[in-house]
């Protein structure tokens, strides 16, 4: 499966800076934690301040589930208290929602 989600990080350029250099170097419980929930592939593209993920899934992946162990994993929640100094909720987010799913409209 194949899933596209979006966020915005806070409209910053040494923000947005430090986010990216995060992101050349993703702390190695993150990579597990997100192979072992079913992620095959995951890209993070950006243009301004609003960012684009693609993610590759095996046939077992749940957002629930990952959801669960991410609750469960210390280290996953602090590098997502950490990139929340960075982000910011979509205009449309839910409280406490982040990533948030999107809607394909076209295929060719």
């Amino acid at each position: 499966m194949r899933y596209c989600l979006a966020l915005d990080l806070k409209d910053d350029p040494q923000l947005i800076a430090a986010y990216e250099e995060y992101h050349q170097s993703v702390w190695p419980e993150i990579i597990d934690s997100i192979k072992s929930s079913g992620i095959i592939a995951l890209e993070i593209y950006r243009v301004a301040n609003r960012l684009f993920m693609i993610m590759e899934t095996n046939a077992h992946f749940s957002f629930e589930q990952k959801a669960m162990q991410d609750a469960k994993n210390e280290i996953v929640q602090q590098w997502e208290k950490t990139m929340w100094e960075y982000q910011q909720a979509l205009p449309i987010a839910k409280p406490g929602e982040k990533w948030m799913l999107m809607e394909k409209i076209f295929t060719l």
